[in-house]
């Protein structure tokens, strides 16, 4: 992977050569500029991915470079505005023109780090979502159902305050998503949003990755440090290391961290957003999530429904994961058939958001015909043989959290269909307590009530 191409754009030689010697350290392609025509030169010559572009300059201040830039073609770059002398005027006029950052001089060494490594990133994702590696995931909640009405209007209530907010539903059914969309209507909006993967997270590095590192003079940021004026996502507390536990309640309650190798305590500046399955609780009362830090983390709950309480948005559904996968430019579009769509608002979806994406998918993937049949979708939908593996999917290209919910989905159906959909059968042929089958079917989203009649022998 090449290193990414910054330019620098400062006419105080000191800056600029301050900036490219702690950036070129970390491992980025620098280039500098003196003026607006060296920037402009710079730019027609190189594939950039950021630009550090100062606002005071003798031929040309950098809010008209930036104008001049915006004008042409929508930027294919982010910029990051800097200034000795900046106002909030002069900060919002830049962000109007599409900067995406701001900075002070004299340059925080940590807050230019933090700030250069959210570019690059927020850079590399607009230039995947323009090359159309796959479709996106809706920022806001489709559907007209009512539980996606009563969602958004969640979302729409708890975006404007401060409150943690803990999102709460099935694996896939689009937590993160959601979490990004009360990101993006917060007044944290133009902060990041980071998003931290809790499972797998090694013993030994959990602090280091909350709280960052000092060394010898440098410093490593942490997640803490990353959302700073933004958001952090948790994403799935459910198995939350108790180290982990222990650590983020502690910064919760002081409202500051030290980093790794650090003397000076860091203010604690961002917002926490939560993901969890619906078992947290259960978790809580057993004493295996600390009752203390999950009351600092749902100060709202908001429930994630899923896919099988709104399959009356299927079809809406439908129209949007074809029509992103067709304006990726991979697959050939295809509407899917009345049958067929009919068919799937009576699928229990148990796979949620993600099993329905990975059927469209296939569907324009594997048919000929202009039309997605209702043939071609039960045969997208064709249950497990003892011919076939019991997971169709690649569970090696998957996080383990993911690739062992995608198993135990599979297992539990087949094993659930051989019983008649009997639970009390289901628990003596595999070895679980009742009690935690039930927990576990729901988690996973499989009915069992749709199988057979859980009554005598179930």
């Amino acid at each position: 992977m090449r290193a990414s191409q910054i330019l620098v754009v400062d006419d105080e030689a000191d800056i600029r050569d301050m900036v490219r010697e702690i950036l070129t350290e970390e491992g980025y392609e620098v280039r500098v500029a003196s003026n607006a025509a060296e920037a402009r030169a710079a730019h027609a010559q190189h594939d950039l991915d950021l630009v550090l572009l100062d606002i005071w300059m003798p031929d040309m201040d950098g809010i008209s470079l930036l104008k001049e830039w915006s004008r042409e073609t929508p930027l294919s770059f982010p910029v990051v505005m800097m200034s000795g002398h900046g106002t909030v005027e002069t900060a919002i006029e830049a962000t109007k023109l599409g900067a995406l950052d701001f900075v002070e001089k004299p340059l925080s060494l940590a807050k230019l780090l933090r700030t250069v490594g959210h570019a690059i990133e927020v850079g590399r994702q607009a230039r995947a979502q323009r090359a159309g590696r796959g479709p996106q995931s809706p920022l806001e909640p489709l559907g007209k159902s009512r539980p996606m009405q009563i969602l958004r209007d969640q979302c729409r209530r708890v975006a404007p305050h401060e409150t943690a907010v803990l999102l709460v539903g099935e694996p896939e059914t689009g937590r993160e998503s959601i979490a990004h969309h009360i990101h993006a209507l917060s007044s944290r909006a133009a902060g990041p949003f980071v998003n931290v993967m809790l499972t797998g997270l090694p013993a030994d590095e959990i602090e280091i990755k909350f709280l960052g590192r000092e060394q010898e003079g440098r410093v490593e940021p942490g997640w803490l440090d990353e959302a700073r004026e933004g958001t952090l996502f948790l994403n799935d507390l459910t198995d939350m290391l108790p180290q982990v536990q222990q650590l983020l309640l502690r910064v919760l309650e002081q409202g500051s961290y030290t980093r790794v190798g650090g003397r000076t305590p860091q203010t604690l500046e961002l917002r926490i957003l939560s993901s969890a399955r619906p078992e947290i609780e259960n978790r809580v009362a057993d004493g295996h999530f600390r009752s203390d830090l999950y009351a600092r983390l749902e100060g709202v709950t908001v429930r994630v429904p899923p896919l099988r309480e709104y399959r009356e948005d299927v079809p809406e559904l439908l129209r949007y994961y074809t029509d992103a996968f067709a304006d990726s430019g991979d697959l050939k579009y295809r509407r899917f058939s009345v049958a067929a769509q009919n068919r799937l608002r009576n699928y229990p979806w148990p796979g949620n958001l993600r099993e329905l994406k990975n059927l469209v998918q296939r569907c324009l993937m594997l048919g000929d015909e202009s039309e997605v049949s209702l043939e071609d979708v039960e045969s997208a939908l064709e249950p497990y043989s003892a011919d076939e593996p019991l997971v169709k999917q690649d569970l090696l290209a998957m996080p383990l959290r993911e690739a062992r919910e995608h198993f135990e989905r599979a297992y539990l159906q087949q094993q659930l269909q051989l019983c008649g959909g009997k639970v009390g059968k289901l628990a003596e042929r595999v070895g679980m307590e009742r009690t935690h089958l039930y927990r576990k079917l729901n988690s996973l989203g499989i009915d069992f009530r749709q199988l057979g009649n859980e009554d005598e022998g179930g």
